[in-house]
């Protein structure tokens, strides 16, 4: 340490007068008392170890998966706060009826899809972790194509997401998760924009006979905002083929302006969880029963749809709300 140079904390060798503005220590002009300044000198010094632990349990995978491969702390860590900038930022999403979501409890939790990309689902995932009382976390139903992407699949796997498949919902389902499907699929979340706000057919109502299994409620979800993040105008068929997409879309910005044209447009949304639709008194046996099935698929599907309508009706503007 004999070559370190010792810069001086005060160059004109005069310390900085105290009794600031309004009488506070300090910065002169502050009005950060030195007590205060110095809390935020021992928060950032906090946050800083905090946050090199973190970086060191990484590097020697000292951390937990579990069985499905989702990683806790990373997506708390590092991939929701990106997302919460979004969330309250750029789409300034409000959350309505979070109360009619449980707390300790599996449930499952069906919303509409829109939006060309599925920025609907990241959305409503910040929603329930930042604004649900308990904090929870949505595990989502991701289609097949989610998963065979390289780097996508694997950091799905990594957020909580599993395939959208009767047996992994069951069993998040039996160990008390929250669970997220989107069950328009792609034909929701790629379809024409003169098509927005009108849900498709929701399948052949698997994520219903999951949750009669498990005897857990069914909570609507109905979303206003993510139709025009992206309008979808066009859709270059040869080429979604060739790269192997459900569709390639083309907006007014895309693929004109390149990646520019794939930024969302700053919409106003709106996510309402609605009342929770019992299961438990069908009896697991029920979920055999494909008119059973169909009938509170449709049950669901309606009440979405309801619900879209009336959020639209008292929406002024799609960009202001």
């Amino acid at each position: 340490m004999a070559n370190a140079r010792v810069i001086p904390l005060y160059p004109d060798g005069e310390e900085p007068r105290t009794g600031g503005q309004d009488g506070a220590e300090g910065v002169p002009g502050s009005s950060r008392t030195r007590e205060e300044q110095e809390e935020g000198h021992a928060d950032w010094q906090e946050s800083l170890v905090d946050a090199l632990a973190f970086v060191r349990r990484r590097l020697l995978g000292e951390y937990g998966v579990d069985e499905f491969g989702f990683d806790r702390e990373l997506t708390d860590r590092l991939v929701l706060p990106a997302l919460r900038a979004v969330y309250e930022n750029w789409f300034r999403v409000e959350a309505i009826g979070l109360d009619n979501v449980p707390s300790d409890s599996g449930a499952l939790v069906v919303a509409n899809h829109s939006g060309t990309l599925p920025w609907d689902a990241l959305m409503t995932t910040v929603a329930l972790r930042d604004r649900h009382p308990a904090g929870r976390h949505l595990r989502m139903l991701g289609a097949d194509l989610v998963f065979a992407a390289p780097l996508i699949g694997s950091l799905a796997r990594r957020t909580g997401q599993t395939l959208a498949c009767n047996e992994d919902a069951e069993r998040l389902l039996r160990a008390g998760e929250l669970v997220g499907v989107w069950p328009e699929g792609f034909k929701g979340i790629g379809k024409p924009f003169r098509d927005r706000y009108k849900l498709q057919r929701f399948g052949r109502g698997g994520f219903v006979s999951a949750a009669m299994r498990r005897g857990v409620p069914i909570v609507p979800c109905s979303i206003v905002g993510a139709e025009e993040i992206h309008p979808k105008i066009g859709d270059i068929r040869p080429l979604a083929r060739l790269l192997g997409m459900p569709y390639f879309p083309v907006t007014p910005f895309f693929p004109q302006l390149g990646a520019l044209g794939a930024v969302p447009l700053p919409t106003k949304w709106y996510i309402e969880f609605g009342e929770p639709i019992e299961t438990a008194e069908y009896g697991a046996e029920a979920a055999d029963d494909p008119m059973v099935v169909f009938d509170l698929s449709d049950q669901v599907r309606e009440n979405v749809q309801e619900t879209i309508y009336r959020l639209l009706a008292q929406r002024s503007s799609v960009f202001f709300g």
